[in-house]
């Protein structure tokens, strides 16, 4: 089977772009100060204040997920400045994320610090990541390889699991809702002085949809696709001295999901995504922090058609010992890291592992009304050498409520196992991806007793030399090719206003994401897209409304066929009873719009989820 036939998030320069109105409205007492500067590691790979960074970041906190009532990670990422989305069909569907226009391969996403992007395909298994699991999401956006090596080209999105903390709380949901799904979930956590722990389960299951809804579509199959995704999530940690700490950290997720191939057959696919990690942090000086870490994050997909079973077995072996250092005025970081790739495949493919060492420095100061932070990294691969990547960033506090920021920096992304070795649909001579970024931006923050406001425009311009793309000759010989550039530029504007009862989100992108030659918009990728909220206290109760649009996309390299452009109405409903127990509704598409993220694939039209949760 090729590759274009197996369940993989979307082949290169495959792309969507929902944009989410959100509306978030409060409990029976007014609505609590927006948290506007939350404590960040994504940016720096340390601990940092939010407004501190001159990176263009984004955190959604557990608060936040809570209340938007989203269903998937895919989901509830779409709300967020510079992000679209693909889905080829219901919620368990394969699924992809794009930041700033990047394709899904070139967005890292890392659960816990650790990659778990399948080595064969390149893409993350986002359907795979229950919302149920995430504590908090970091959206580190602009090219970040001098950070975390390769594939980081359109930036990072880091999902926290949830963790335990000192007393000791329980927490169990359960819903139903349209297609006949079904999520439950429970979990503990506690701890004293010396030691914490946590263990979470959920289960989702759905009947869903007919996936493919074009009769003429030759993987058309009028059945229902329906998926079930059952996880857990573990960690503990101890302290065996005075800031002397082990942990360990576990997470799981199996997620079987039908999808159509045009054959009759039950054609599904079972993915496992896992990862697991052990580290020592400690405090060597006053100004001296060590973590030394191991672990592995593994990809493992088994596609059964009616052409047989298609096994793909991924992981990626991670040693890392990084030193924080504390200087008068900032900080120094630096870093060794090892990465070890194995793919396990029927396939035949005569590589099947490489081993990446890469070293990392990572420096920060904050002067005055200045800060700047300097990254550089030399990766060096047994299969394609070395590379070195660099970022400089420079912030300016003009004003109290005042800042303006600008950087530079390079990323590069690997050709995938796939791209290098699948039989008959590969080429063993592609090259990196490589790609030189520069951005500007002014923010503005302001806070007077009740009110709170932030306002951010940030503009950039991603170059992206040897793409690799997907050709096929006069002979119908098909192989990956390095013969495509793509320029990602566009500024987006996004920010939040709070007052009293009342709470506003706004977000607006405006890009343009091309084929350099040909100045094309590249597949599945609007040219607009935006978020607008408003959130309002009503006693006990929270209602939420969105609306999400997008222009016009394509769904082909050559802008042939169009894919329109759309709005939609979501609504979201809360009520709490009493200070443990709440009970939520989410409307989904309540016009009944049709509209596609891809070419052919459903949406599901209006659907209704609706639950109870207890936390005590």
């Amino acid at each position: 089977m090729p590759p274009s036939a197996s369940k993989s998030p979307a082949q290169p320069l495959c792309w969507a772009a929902p944009l989410v109105v959100f509306a978030s409205l409060g409990h029976a007492q007014p609505l609590p100060p927006a948290v506007l500067d939350p404590i960040v590691v994504t940016a720096t790979r340390t601990p940092q204040r939010l407004l501190d960074l001159v990176a263009d970041v984004t955190v959604i906190d557990a608060d936040e997920i809570a209340h938007s009532g989203a269903q998937s990670v895919t989901g509830l990422l779409s709300r967020q400045p510079g992000v679209e989305i693909i889905r080829n069909g219901g919620p368990g569907s394969t699924s992809g994320v794009f930041l700033r226009g990047a394709n899904a391969a070139q967005t890292l996403v890392l659960i816990d610090g650790m990659r778990v992007a399948s080595a064969s395909s390149g893409a993350t298994a986002l359907e795979a990541i229950p919302i149920e699991q995430i504590d908090h999401i970091e959206i580190l956006r602009g090219p970040a390889s001098s950070l975390y090596g390769a594939d980081a080209i359109g930036g990072v999105i880091q999902v926290f699991t949830r963790r335990g903390a000192k007393g000791t709380t329980a927490n169990a949901s359960i819903g139903y809702g349209t297609f006949d799904t079904w999520a439950a979930t429970a979990g503990v956590s506690g701890g004293n002085d010396l030691a914490r722990g946590s263990a979470e389960i959920a289960d989702r299951r759905s009947r869903g949809f007919n996936a493919i809804v074009n009769p003429a579509n030759f993987s058309y199959d009028p059945d229902r696709d329906g998926y079930r995704d059952a996880s857990v999530a573990a960690q503990g940690s101890v302290d065996v001295a005075r800031e002397q700490t082990l942990s360990l950290q576990y997470f799981e997720s199996r997620l079987n999901d039908q999808f159509d191939a045009g054959d009759g057959f039950d054609d599904r696919t079972i993915t496992t995504l896992a990862t697991w990690q052990v580290a020592s942090s400690n405090r060597l000086a006053r100004n001296w922090t060590s973590r030394l870490s191991f672990g592995d994050g593994s990809d493992r997909s088994v596609s059964k058609t009616g052409s047989g079973e298609f096994p793909f077995d991924t992981h990626q072996h991670q040693f890392a010992w990084q030193n924080d250092i504390a200087l008068p005025k900032g900080g120094l970081t630096l870093a060794l890291e090892r990465r070890e790739e194995r793919v396990g495949t029927d396939s035949g493919f005569p590589v099947t592992g490489r081993d990446t060492n890469a070293v990392t420095a990572i420096y920060r100061i904050d002067a005055g009304s200045n800060a700047v932070q300097a990254n550089v990294r030399h990766d060096d691969s047994n299969q394609f050498g070395g590379r070195t990547t660099g970022a400089l960033a420079w912030g300016y506090r003009i004003a109290p409520a005042w800042r303006v920021t600008a950087s530079a920096g390079t990323a590069f992304r690997v050709p995938t196992f796939n791209d290098l070795y699948f039989p008959g649909f590969s080429n063993p001579n592609l090259r990196p991806e490589t790609s030189r970024n520069v951005e500007a931006g002014l923010h503005w923050t302001s806070r007077a007793g009740e009110y709170a406001w932030q306002l951010h425009a940030v503009a950039f311009r991603n170059r992206v030399d040897d793409l690799i793309v997907f050709q096929c000759d006069a002979n119908f010989v098909c192989a990956p090719q390095n013969v495509a550039d793509a320029t990602l530029k566009g500024v987006s504007v996004y920010g939040d206003a709070e007052w009293r009862d009342t709470l506003v989100h706004a977000s607006l992108d405006l890009q343009s994401p091309t084929d350099t030659a040909s100045g094309l918009l590249l597949p599945r990728r609007a040219r607009r897209h935006g978020v607008l909220s408003i959130a309002q206290s009503l006693g006990p109760g929270r209602v939420t409304a969105e609306l999400v649009g997008s222009s016009e996309r394509f769904d082909d390299a050559g802008n042939l066929r169009r894919m329109g452009g759309y709005g939609l109405v979501n609504l979201i409903v809360e009520w709490t009873v009493n200070a443990s127990t709440s009970l939520f509704l989410r409307a989904d598409n309540v016009l009944d719009h049709h509209y596609e993220l891809a070419a052919d694939f459903a949406t599901g039209g209006a659907r209704v989820f609706a639950g109870a949760r207890w936390r005590l």
